[in-house]
């Protein structure tokens, strides 16, 4: 697996904006138009890199995704060799803390845009990866349950009041209406 945060130069623990800065950087150290020869296809292939690493760090979403996958890989490179299972038990222990910690640092840093379709996804993602991680045993209905409810009762109102207004819809939707 690549390392999107060694062809940026970038740590880990980088922000977005860090992230968009080397990638402006490196974009322009290694235009094409700059080079001739073999050199000039050794700047597309960077280019090329480039573009895919700054794909996948600047989205969020795909970071988060990106990093627990080499985590992953990490960990297996590390425990590859030994097969105790309290070791490994040990290890995806701390894998869920850190995995918990880093969840809730993203969500007090996490800036959500406001008024957008998107914020309302982060913030359904938000809720439903909370759950994930507390899924021990029994428990009771939480704050973020009935957040999510919530959000997605008014999303399938909004989307049905906007397909009652489009006329090829407006029969379907009439047709379920009981009354």
């Amino acid at each position: 697996m690549k390392n999107y945060y060694d062809l940026l130069e970038v740590t880990p623990k980088a922000s977005t904006e860090v992230i968009e800065k080397a990638y402006k950087v490196l974009v322009k150290k290694y235009h094409p138009d700059l080079y001739q020869g073999e050199e000039r296809i050794y700047a597309e292939e960077k280019i090329k890199e480039l573009n895919e690493a700054y794909k996948v760090l600047s989205s969020s979403f795909l970071r988060e995704q990106y990093d627990l996958e080499l985590e992953k890989e990490k960990s297996f490179n590390n425990t590859n060799t030994s097969n105790n299972r309290k070791t490994i038990e040990n290890k995806q222990k701390t894998d869920n803390y850190r995995t918990e910690n880093i969840n809730n640092e993203q969500t007090n840093t996490k800036q959500h845009k406001v008024g957008t379709f998107m914020s309302i996804v982060d913030l359904l993602k938000e809720v439903f990866r909370k759950r994930n991680i507390k899924k021990e045993g029994p428990r009771k209905i939480q704050k973020e349950d009935k957040m999510a409810a919530i959000i997605t009762l008014v999303i399938v109102i909004i989307l049905g009041i906007i397909l009652w207004f489009i006329p090829a819809t407006n029969g379907f939707l009439r047709s379920l209406i009981p009354f």
